[in-house]
């Protein structure tokens, strides 16, 4: 007899009524029958009700109560005390992390992990974004070993629990990831960035080159883009690397690494500076040596990291010059005396030699160190400084093609191709 229309809870109802009928005079093989069941189903129902009842006869689960793969219990309750106490790892951190400790535990794989945290109110859902169109990336250096290039910047500025700014300043090797400097400086300039760099050079050295934005106190707006701090790096024989105007994504592993800081240490803030200088000293210890980067064979900084060779030096030696160059001395005022006239270069260079090339009858290059600044034409009075903004782009070509001199060469990197403008 083939099964009505009705709900398969019905059916065990009605099952059940008729067997229970005192009037009803129904064997189980003929109840079985007439329902369209096995003699064994039809036993189970009976089994199931008088069990637990009405309630007995509800559809349940066909899941298998147990899996051969399933996680353990102890390894999620670990699982989970790892994410309370590391809440800005992800799943594939934490597991590389317990199975260092223990090796013998049956640990999830990381999509399994990922659900674990979430199913206990781990995971932050975050908005999904649309992928943009890649952009050439510039000409940077890639580290290749520590001390190679370091990244700087600000993390963007917040308020404390006192209501009073934070600028934390950071410092990190690109090669290795490894955080050198978390500090939170009075004010974001070159003072305050400068005591933070010299305690950085003397505990771990000097590196080749330092990798910026465009912003103050690591450039500015004048020429070369030089400020006063970088004028002092590029007098310790360091090269300057800046990223373009709105891509820190050149600087990406750097900028990563304040994605993490914000969530460890500024969400929410703390109450007051000091409070908040004691949290970042605790990121810091964390990301250099508990944190596996995957970047890094799921090793931390610490382990790849070591100290330049190249000693912070007690006193600072003048930039030297070939015997043929010009010197001429920054003013005060940021001019320096050519052919009778006052020129003005920049503030940031006051105090400090620059030398003239000349690479034609009517021209000479500006130099500071082994940065080339700029071209002076004789016969106009003007100088034609290196920029990304070009407009005398082929005036400039046209002097360094009929030039008969080559640059001079200095103790530090040779400058990167560049720009004129007026």
């Amino acid at each position: 007899m083939p099964w009505k229309e009705t709900c398969v809870e019905e059916q065990r109802l009605k099952f059940i009524a008729a067997w229970v009928d005192e009037d009803s005079n129904w064997t189980i093989s003929e109840l079985c029958e007439v329902f369209g069941v096995s003699r064994k189903c039809g036993y189970k129902w009976i089994e199931r009700y008088e069990a637990n009842g009405l309630e007995g006869l509800r559809d349940r689960s066909r899941a298998p109560q147990s899996h051969p793969n399933e996680t353990s219990l102890e390894a999620v309750r670990k699982l989970v005390a790892a994410r309370k106490s590391h809440p800005d790892w992800g799943p594939r951190k934490l597991l590389v992390v317990l199975r260092q400790k223990e090796p013998k535990v049956e640990w999830p794989a990381t999509s399994t992990a990922g659900e674990i945290l979430k199913r206990h109110g781990l995971v932050d859902s975050r908005r999904r974004r649309r992928a943009t169109a890649g952009l050439p990336r510039p000409a940077l250096s890639s580290a290749t070993e520590p001390n190679e290039v370091w990244g700087v910047d600000f993390k963007g500025w917040f308020r404390m629990g006192n209501g009073e700014r934070c600028d934390p300043l950071t410092i990190s090797d690109l090669f290795s990831r490894y955080l050198l400097e978390c500090k939170r400086v009075k004010r974001p300039d070159t003072a305050c960035a400068r005591s933070v760099f010299e305690r950085a050079f003397r505990e771990y050295g000097l590196p080749q080159r330092i990798r910026s934005d465009n912003g103050v106190p690591f450039a500015s707006t004048g020429l070369g883009g030089l400020s006063r701090l970088s004028v002092w790096w590029v007098k310790l024989g360091i090269g300057l690397e800046r990223i373009d105007p709105g891509r820190p994504d050149q600087n990406g592993c750097h900028e990563r690494m304040h994605r993490t800081m914000k969530r460890a240490t500024a969400m929410p803030p703390c109450a007051n500076g000091s409070a908040q200088q004691r949290s970042f000293n605790r990121f810091r210890w964390s990301f250099n040596h508990e944190r596996p980067h995957e970047a890094l064979e799921d090793n931390t900084p610490a382990q790849w990291y070591r100290g330049s060779d190249r000693q912070y030096p007690s006193r600072i030696a003048e930039l030297e010059y070939p015997g043929q160059f010009e010197l001429r001395q920054v003013r005060t005022n940021g001019e320096i005396k050519w052919q009778g006239e006052m020129v003005y270069l920049t503030e940031a260079l006051i105090g400090e030699s620059v030398g003239l090339e000349e690479v034609s009858d009517a021209h000479w290059k500006l130099w500071f160190g082994p940065i080339a600044l700029g071209i002076f034409d004789n016969r106009s009075r003007k100088l034609l400084s290196f920029s990304p903004r070009a407009r005398h782009q082929a005036q400039l070509r046209a002097v360094v093609e009929n030039s008969s001199r080559p640059a001079g060469s200095f103790r530090s990197p040779q400058p990167q191709s560049t720009t004129p403008t007026e």
